[in-house]
């Protein structure tokens, strides 16, 4: 009969009471952490909350011990800065090259995408291991023939090396993935009807091409930013001497028992949020000119 409300089909409740159980399984820690980093000062790392203050915020924007958080932070915060901007350059240039039939094409492929198989820590060991080697060829060469650069040569291990490296293998296979689909879906008339109008190749891309695909490049940047953000166990043995905030928060866990590891965990979440927003916000204003 018109009118009537449809009924639910038999399945929907049990269905829909798993998928707030699923919900809750999710999403129930990261609030749980959020509600206990605002306790007072006699809070512990179990409910129930003892008070709310800022307290721990303020003593985590004070230091904690002898690593220096807002120094984790500011390296993470460049660190993932850099491999975003890497992720959507090289993905962006991977896509271009695979609309056409490119020589030793699949086993580039498959060999960029089988970093996503491998074990991270397998992977982190790898890279610590050939850096070390790399090392010791350095060294050798050095000390052959400037023996006065050995004397203040350490090591190629760092942040922007090796860390850098390993990152990369991580975020470049979701970036290229996510380019190939663009491309699959992506309608090369547009193209054509430069082509036929006299634009050169570069024309095409930067007025046809690139403003088609800009939302989803941001989508990849995006990826790449939150990837590396709290990156842990592919950065675990490539980061050489300088930590990023997730190995420094690893290693807090083991020795801070205050609720400042839950302050920590907020303000990193936050970030987190923060970037998505941002990210969702340029895409809208991207689409709204191109409406416009």
């Amino acid at each position: 009969m018109a009118g009537t409300r449809d009924k639910r089909a038999p399945g929907f409740w049990p269905l829909a009471f798993v998928f707030v159980l699923f919900v809750l399984f999710l999403y129930g820690p990261m609030l749980a952490i959020f509600v206990l980093s605002f306790q007072g000062p006699e809070g512990g790392l179990t409910f129930p909350m003892r008070g709310w203050s800022l307290h721990w915020f303020r003593t985590l924007w004070e230091g904690i011990g002898v690593i220096d958080i807002g120094a984790a932070f500011r390296r993470s915060l460049l660190l993932g800065l850099v491999v975003m901007v890497l992720t959507v350059a090289l993905s962006l240039l991977a896509g271009l090259a695979y609309r056409k039939k490119l020589p030793g094409g699949t086993p580039l492929f498959y060999a960029v995408v089988a970093s996503l198989i491998m074990p991270s820590i397998i992977v982190s060991l790898g890279i610590g291991l050939l850096f070390r080697l790399l090392d010791g060829g350095i060294k050798a060469m050095l000390e052959a023939w400037f023996p006065s650069l050995f004397e203040t040569y350490a090591t190629a291990l760092g942040m922007f090396t090796s860390g850098l490296g390993a990152q990369l293998t991580w975020t470049l296979p979701f970036g290229l993935l996510i380019m190939f689909a663009i491309f699959n879906r992506f309608n090369p008339a547009y193209e054509e009807a430069a082509r036929d109008l006299g634009a050169t190749p570069w024309q095409r891309f930067v007025h046809v091409v690139l403003p088609l695909i800009g939302p989803s490049l941001v989508g990849v940047g995006m990826f790449g930013f939150t990837l590396s953000w709290d990156e842990i166990a592919r950065s675990s043995q490539a980061m050489g001497d300088l930590n990023t905030l997730p190995l420094e928060l690893q290693g807090l866990t083991t020795t801070v028992t205050t609720p400042v590891i839950y302050a920590l965990g907020t303000v990193t979440t936050v970030v987190s949020f923060a970037v998505m927003a941002v990210t969702l916000a340029v895409v809208w204003l991207w689409q709204s000119r191109r409406r416009g």
